[in-house]
């Protein structure tokens, strides 16, 4: 018997049996967990998926109704299985859920949905091997892999707490459709992909509607025109081969990528203006009266706030981990080197600017899995 104090009941020892052993442990069911979970099995390791959520699929699921892919399905398929759409079709991201429990079917999987994964650190009877606690069992591993990707917790301004409790405020993150807005205008904070879309569509449900932010720039090209095909396969030639940890126009890239808000795709300006959004370039700053104040100093007298400001990971229940002077776990390429047997999956920009796409997930995870491989070969 090993007793072993529980990371998630602080000073309460638990007695738990002799650990069960596994090569590797993946966290996370998302595209980066099950390519992951694909090249493993190729190579024959043992080695389990952990998912929090019930269903694999769900942290898809769980986004805004409308929500469409911004790649289209001809780039969204997993290692061994193409999407299963016309090349050009935009999956929902409810197909795009049906089609990770259907690949992770296929593949024959080891997922444990319903698990959360507590606490990962190092075992104190083998400096080479890692212990992966869960709510009701503990997972002795020589690897550990990472695939909960960088958008795990809502960024919001400390000023928000400031701002009149009258004002309904929700995140990106828990925003659905219009219904959860109250009567009366929408402000959009954050003014790139999911704020163009938020802000076209409360607009288009007869909110008065203002998009506030720094123009993060916007991609001219209707995608489904010829010459929208011919230069979504640039881009993702862009992307996938040349944004990479490798160039030099990568490297400049990375910041963008992992700290600000892409250039728009799908809506265009004038989508904005013919449906009745206010763009204001100001930044919202703080609050003022209860209500919030741009950096020009108005105020704006709202209802609704939609932050879409982003996300920032949390790794805090991960022994080991440094982070580089942007905030984001020292790591090259997905292997982190001082920590040997960790490693990330879905990292914005973990070796490209694809890395976060569901179509950056392959190539990422097949470089992972042959360090891994190579490790274990080593260890033996």
């Amino acid at each position: 018997m090993t007793t072993i104090a529980s990371a998630h009941e602080p000073g309460q020892p638990v007695a738990k049996q002799r650990p069960e052993h596994l090569d590797v442990v993946v966290i996370g069911a998302g595209q980066a967990g099950l390519a992951a979970g694909y090249y493993l099995a190729q190579r024959g390791l043992r080695f389990a998926i952990l998912e929090s959520c019930p269903r694999v699929g769900d942290s898809w699921r769980n986004r805004w109704d409308s929500l469409r892919l911004f790649t289209p399905a001809k780039y969204n398929g997993l290692p061994g299985l193409p999407f299963p759409l016309a090349r050009n079709i935009y999956p929902t991201k409810d197909e795009m859920a049906d089609y990770l429990v259907e690949y992770a079917s296929v593949m024959g999987l080891p997922v444990r949905t319903a698990t959360t994964a507590r606490h990962v650190t190092r075992s104190p009877e083998d400096t080479n091997a890692w212990l992966v606690e869960t709510d009701d069992t503990i997972i002795a591993t020589d690897s550990v892999v990472i695939a909960t990707g960088g958008y795990q917790l809502p960024k919001v301004p400390r000023f928000a707490s400031e701002l009149d409790p009258g004002i309904h405020q929700i995140h990106s993150h828990d925003y659905r459709n219009p219904a959860q807005f109250q009567t009366g205008g929408v402000l959009v904070v954050g003014a790139s992909n999911s704020g163009a879309e938020i802000a076209l569509e409360a607009a288009r449900h007869q909110h008065t509607t203002w998009l506030a932010g720094r123009d993060p720039g916007h991609i001219p090209i209707n995608w489904d025109s010829p010459v929208g095909r011919l230069a979504e396969s640039a881009l993702w030639f862009m992307v996938n081969k040349v944004l990479t940890v490798n160039t030099p126009m990568g490297r400049k890239a990375m910041g963008q990528v992992r700290n600000h808000g892409l250039p728009v795709e799908r809506i265009s300006r004038s989508d904005l203006k013919d449906a009745g959004v206010t763009r204001i370039l100001s930044r919202v700053v703080g609050a003022k009266d209860g209500k919030p104040r741009l950096a020009d100093d108005r105020v704006l007298a709202v209802d609704n706030i939609v932050w879409c400001t982003g996300f920032r990971g949390d790794y805090t229940w991960i022994d080991g981990i440094t982070y580089g002077e942007d905030g984001y776990p020292e790591q090259d390429r997905g292997v982190v080197t001082n920590a040997p047997g960790l490693y990330f999956m879905g990292l914005r920009f973990q070796r490209a600017a694809s890395s976060s796409l569901v179509g950056g997930a392959g190539r990422d995870a097949a470089h992972v899995v042959g360090h891994i491989a190579a490790r274990i070969r080593q260890a033996a």
